[in-house]
Formats: structure tokens, sequence, C-alpha cells
């Protein structure tokens, strides 16, 4: 099992169960996302690496397939929503000629800008995903958007939100790279599975490569495709 899996069944379920205790309706899921939003705060305030990026061979082989997926080997501009510490980020930057991440957590960002120092032309900003497609994602496009480990953190309609910016956001030709844990998460909305199959229903763009591991599952849709 990844770092991910262990640390979120053992730190977490409490605080979720207690969260969701005896809330209904949009207030109570406006209250549980800031919940949430301090929990990630606060892992990520007590720990440069939360997750084991750095150390953890999981992590370590899932970046290595992540970014064997990509079908460039260069990008103009690309997003990186949720980048926790920036690990990822740091293996993204020399192939993309502007990368823009975000993360809700201060701290995560934080740790992520002092990663990414020696790339000046990586932004690195805190930002919360919004239930408003239009207010969810910049203006401008991007043709590479990496989604990871992300989707199952997301209310369902912040998450259908959130896939519909991702459409708007993406370039024509542009590439969305998803990867996410395919076991349950004591704080996760749904399955990894699931947010992949919600990815595929919504960016209605063919998704021309796939590998489904016992951990992991890793998704690549290209608006190229279509062309």
């Amino acid at each position: 099992m990844s770092d991910r899996g262990m640390k979120d069944s053992g730190t977490s379920a409490d605080f979720l169960t207690s969260v969701a205790e005896d809330r209904t309706g949009d207030a109570a899921e406006a209250e549980t996302r800031l919940e949430l939003h301090a929990h990630f705060e606060r892992l990520h305030a007590h720990s440069s690496d939360p997750w084991h990026y750095d150390a953890s061979w999981y992590e370590q082989r899932k970046r290595a397939l992540t970014l064997a997926m990509l079908t460039r080997a260069r990008y103009r501009r690309a997003l990186e929503p949720g980048c926790s510490v920036g690990a990822l980020s740091a293996e993204l930057a020399p192939r993309c000629d502007e990368l823009l991440c975000w993360d809700v957590s201060a701290s995560a960002v934080a740790h992520a800008r002092r990663r990414l120092t020696p790339w000046p032309h990586v932004r690195i900003e805190q930002h919360e995903l919004s239930n408003t497609p239009s207010e969810a994602l910049p203006t401008e496009t991007f043709d590479l958007i990496v989604f990871s480990e992300l989707g199952y953190y997301l209310e369902p309609a912040a998450l259908q939100a959130t896939i519909r910016g991702l459409k708007q956001a993406l370039h024509e030709s542009g590439e969305l790279v998803a990867c996410h844990w395919r076991h349950p998460l004591a704080d996760g909305r749904m399955s990894g599975d699931a947010v992949h199959e919600r990815l595929h229903d919504i960016l209605e763009l063919p998704r021309v490569s796939t590998l489904i591991e016992r951990d992991f599952r890793l998704d690549l849709w290209s608006a190229e495709a279509t062309a």
C-alpha cells in the first residue's frame, strides 16, 4: 500500500467522521470543504513531505509513469492544480515553457516554492477550485493539464465544475493526464476509478492511453486526437 493510503487511513478517519456528522445541504458541504482544507494545511504545516514523495519508491515510480505517458517532449503551457509540495512539478518543469501550479494549502505552496526555486518559469499560487466553472480555472488555455491525486477530495458538484473548467482551459491540441489512488480513502468523496469515469464522460475526448494497476490508475485524454 502507498504512503498516501496508510497516512490517510491512519490520520483522517476520525476527522472525516466528526466533520460529516449532523450536517446537511449546501452549508454542510461548504463547512466540510473548509474543514478538509484545514486538514491539508495541518498536514503540510507539520511536514515538508507529508506523503513521502521523495523517499517512497511507489511515489517515485508513479511520477515516472505519469511523465512517460505524456506524448510530447515539451509543452508550451502546463497547469497542475493540487500540486502539494511540488514533487511532480519539479519533474514537469524541465519539459514546460510555462508551468502554473496551485494548492489550497499555504504551507504546501511555501514548500513547493522552495523546491521550484531553480525554475523561474514556474508560478505557484494558493488557490481553491470553485463550484462555479467560470471561476474554477484560468481563462488562458493550456496544452498540458495534470490532474493528480485531487479529484476524489472534491464534492461531486465541485468535481463536475472543475472538469468542465479543465475542458474549457485545455487547448484545442492539448492533453490532460490524470492519476488517482484506487483504494478507499478516509477523506475521499469517491473512488479514483469513479473520478476517471467522470473525467471521461465530461471531457468527451479520446482516452488515448490507460494504465490500471492494483493501487492506482493513469489515463491520458487528447484533444488533438479529435482533430
